[in-house]
């Protein structure tokens, strides 16, 4: 690969990247309150692996 990345490749690459974050730990708090303990993974809309999808961007 290039040693450097186009402007247009690297936005999508950085989108790509914040689909494989979890969502932040206050979510829980917000939606189930102080007494539920859930996975902050269970509110990211997109779950992608690299090791089961690669990004063909």
């Amino acid at each position: 690969m290039a040693k450097i990345k186009h402007p247009a490749r690297k936005n999508r690459l950085n989108k790509r990247r914040s689909q494989t974050r979890w969502a932040p730990f206050w979510t829980v708090l917000k939606i189930y309150g102080r007494g539920r303990r859930v996975h902050p993974g269970r509110h990211t809309v997109v779950k992608r692996s690299w090791r089961r999808h690669k990004l063909k961007v």
